[in-house]
């Protein structure tokens, strides 16, 4: 999706950050295990913390054949299917110290980006504002060629979430009239999507 800095450090780092935003989300009450997750492939908030502690899982193991694609995430949830959600919680708990060592060790950035896409997934499952701009603002750097046409005229959160195909075809041509079908279907690292997606409250204020 985009270069990898030359120090993978700080995308570790950020990774790690994220890890501890979900933690404390997923600690902070009494969550559905079966709650629908907008954007995702139909997986349940148990199924997203499920591929969240595979990915840490199988970056610890080296298991990434196929990664970041779909067979490779679907194994991860597939694999834990029987755990509960707490189970799962603390996997990623547990795990969260040498999956920021394998991601510094390997030096790729794909699960610090992952594990931002998919803690905005749940804040708007969730029914929550949108998460502190340090949480995904540095995401959105990174992959601002792709957005670039947009930067200024879609606040900086909706483009972070339409750059991962997390706003549907009319949602990004309501927020930019003037782009063309064909510019709208660039957008989406995923692709576009045809299903409007919940905005949070907060999603309209710009950087914030």
């Amino acid at each position: 999706m985009t270069d990898v800095p030359a120090d993978p450090s700080p995308w570790a780092a950020f990774y790690g950050d994220r890890l501890d935003d979900l933690l404390r989300l997923l600690d902070g009450g009494d969550l559905d295990p079966a709650l629908p997750v907008p954007a995702t492939p139909q997986w349940t908030l148990r199924d997203v913390v499920a591929h969240l502690a595979g990915v840490g899982a199988d970056m610890v193991a080296g298991r990434l054949d196929g990664a970041p694609g779909e067979a490779w995430t679907a194994r991860q949830v597939a694999e834990r299917a029987d755990r509960t959600l707490a189970e799962l919680i603390e996997e990623l708990r547990d795990g969260r110290d040498a999956a920021v060592a394998a991601v510094a060790a390997s030096g790729v950035a794909p699960p610090a980006f992952d594990s931002a896409v998919h803690l905005a997934d749940l804040h708007e499952a969730l029914g929550l504002p949108a998460p502190a701009s340090s949480a995904w603002a540095p995401i959105l750097e990174a992959v601002a060629d792709r957005v670039a046409p947009l930067r200024g005229r879609v606040p900086d959160y909706e483009l972070f979430r339409a750059a991962f195909s997390r706003r549907s075809r009319r949602q990004l041509q309501a927020m930019a009239p003037h782009f063309t079908a064909e510019e709208i279907e660039l957008v989406g690292v995923f692709g576009t999507r045809d299903d409007d997606q919940p905005v949070p409250p907060t999603a309209g204020g710009g950087s914030g």
